[in-house]
């Protein structure tokens, strides 16, 4: 890795005209280990995961600190912990926490119009409280539904589409990608109001060929064999927990609206008060989530820290070595991804809304979605005022293709691959790696081609 790093963009200031793309290895590495370890050696990464991104990290920050000194180092960190990581993984384990304490009970019949109408409340839900845990709260009442029939995938397919994917396009709330806009100035209001159109258009679509299908495989099957799992009332537990679920919607728009003006630096990096106190909130909350919730609500959940862990371990990873591939794309032309930049812009300058979301989209399907957003995003303007002004279209287009083409793959966004082995660990023989993705193809690829004549 030091062979490879050319002596001028060591001797550059970061961040400088010269800088290497090798300085981006480390952050295509922990990309590329997320897409085909969990393919090609599921066991390795299941049980190494983190020292595999730990490596990435430190074939990064050991040359970054020896070239450009300790303090550079250590200000970077800082900005990235600080300024990103903590407030995205605060957001998220709150999340999950609290859906994790409402145990749905009983068992409904898996019919057409049931399994439709709980596709669209998953894809409701999934705004308010993450496609994470909408999912997880959903995936397991629509499978105890269906468990007599025999065709099941294509239910599971679609929730991933809908719940883990689509519903999460509203708010900052729904997906991480839109998180992420948040911490960078993307306001609240500005999410919904430039979403909602393009998420009804994709969910309506999505719903209405389920329903089709649905209902054509529903006749094809005839008699039904002995549910196993007899139809019972349904009953919720642990329903204060939606309660807190409300502050932790609130904890999140104060930040947003509340604007005291006080600010702190830790080694270069300026915190704000109401993202402390935002923070502190979410943190209570899951904290009380988890103190009033009897053991017996998560153990009927089979709820346990294994997904968050994960995801833990692999942003922290992300959002350190991610910095030198931001710091290029602000360079714009006179940068090492200016053939980048050239895609997605006219010759005078001005960018190609289609274009940005067809490669945030296309890069969000194989590669995570939320630092692919990111990316982007930097590349466009790096500024939140500008893009939502006179860019507003842009932005659009890059959180309609990290939130939408997370769903082309199972590797596209976190909850995907979770649904996938909850969905298995019930007994259905869910598609392929590749056979998912020809699902995706048939099926989404006409729909985001819709959604390109429509929106730009």
């Amino acid at each position: 890795m030091l062979a490879c790093l050319p002596v001028s963009a060591l001797a550059s200031a970061p961040g400088g005209p010269d800088l290497s793309l090798a300085w981006v290895v480390p952050f295509a590495g922990i990309l590329l280990s997320i897409a085909l370890f969990p393919i090609f050696a599921e066991s390795v990464w299941h049980h190494h995961a983190g020292k595999v991104v730990a490596g990435w990290t430190a074939l990064f920050l050991l040359p970054y600190g020896l070239y450009f000194g300790l303090a550079s180092a250590a200000h970077l960190v800082a900005h990235a912990m600080l300024a990103e990581y903590l407030p995205f993984i605060i957001l998220l384990l709150t999340l999950y926490t609290v859906s994790g304490g409402v145990l749905v009970e009983g068992n409904l019949h898996g019919s057409p119009a049931l399994n439709t109408g709980l596709l669209a409340l998953g894809t409701l839900l999934a705004s308010v409280m993450g496609t994470t845990g909408a999912a997880m709260l959903l995936i397991r009442p629509l499978l105890r539904a269906n468990d007599n029939r025999r065709h099941r995938v294509h239910v599971v397919v679609f929730f991933i589409f809908l719940v883990a994917n689509v519903g999460g396009g509203l708010t900052p709330l729904g997906d991480p990608p839109l998180f992420l806009g948040f911490l960078n100035g993307v306001s609240f209001g500005w999410t919904f109001l430039h979403m909602i159109t393009p998420v009804a258009i994709a969910a309506a679509v999505l719903l209405a060929l389920f329903y089709v299908l649905d209902s054509w495989w529903y006749r094809k099957e005839g008699v039904e064999p002995v549910d196993p799992t007899p139809d019972s009332p349904l009953r919720f537990r642990g329903l204060f927990n939606l309660v807190l679920l409300g502050l932790a919607v609130g904890a999140v728009l104060l930040s947003g609206f509340w604007k005291p003006g006080i600010r702190y630096e830790v080694l270069g990096t300026p915190i704000e008060l109401q993202n402390v106190t935002r923070d502190v909130l979410l943190l209570a909350i899951a904290g009380l989530s988890l103190w009033l919730t009897p053991r017996a609500i998560r153990e009927g959940n089979r709820f346990n820290w294994g997904p968050i862990e994960e995801v833990a371990v692999l942003f922290a990873g992300i959002f350190i070595t991610i910095a030198p591939a931001i710091a290029i794309l602000r360079l714009g032309e006179a940068g090492h991804f200016a053939d980048v930049l050239r895609m997605v812009s006219r010759p005078d300058g001005t960018p190609i809304d289609s274009m940005y979301f067809w490669m945030t989209g296309l890069l969000s399907s194989f590669l995570d979605n939320a630092p692919t957003y990111l990316v982007f995003f930097n590349l466009a303007a790096g500024d939140a005022h500008t893009l939502m002004g006179p860019m507003a279209s842009t932005l659009q287009a890059i959180s309609m293709g990290a939130v939408f083409m997370g769903a082309n793959t199972y590797i596209g966004n976190a909850p995907n691959f979770m649904v996938k082995a909850i969905a298995e660990e019930r007994g259905v023989a869910m598609p392929s790696f590749f056979a998912y993705m020809a699902w995706s193809m048939a099926i989404l690829l006409p729909l985001f081609v819709l959604l390109t004549l429509l929106m730009f």
